[in-house]
């Protein structure tokens, strides 16, 4: 019998159910492959690839869930990913990433007042969050 390999997630509200590319005007700092990870891709061009799969915690902080945050924050999420990893330099990039975010909520509907405060509770709050991490261990589940 083959043994089924897991790990628990936690965090994460949404999975992406087809891949979202989008061209951005931030470029890596350094000469990087095209694959960032097994989710993201990230061409030198600034094409950001965001796989079938992606998992992300949707909008943060006391807000509601609309249709017109949720690509917005599946953008920012991968941004400050792409930062964690230490593709992008958060003391850069971190502050075109929140425009970003702004820039697709209204886009897709926000208004320009929910949109001014989303982006700044992202700007004041979210800074951890961009900040480079070590790889999080995770247990490792085999059964039966």
């Amino acid at each position: 019998m083959k043994k089924v390999r897991y790990r628990k997630l936690t965090g994460y509200k949404y999975q992406l159910k087809r891949k979202y590319a989008i061209q951005i005007d931030l470029k890596p700092l350094k000469r990087i492959r095209r694959t960032v990870s097994e989710y993201l891709l990230f061409s030198p061009q600034g094409l950001l690839t965001i796989k079938k799969h992606y998992a992300w915690d949707g909008p943060s902080g006391p807000t509601i869930d609309t249709r017109d945050f949720i690509r917005g924050s599946l953008v920012h999420d991968a941004l400050y990913q792409l930062m964690r990893e230490s593709v992008l330099d958060y003391r850069i990039h971190r502050q075109r990433a929140d425009e970003i975010l702004r820039e697709l909520v209204l886009e897709d509907g926000m208004c320009k007042f929910r949109a001014w405060y989303v982006y700044q509770a992202v700007h004041i709050f979210a800074e951890g969050g961009a900040h480079p991490q070590p790889e999080r261990k995770s247990k490792t589940i085999t059964v039966p």
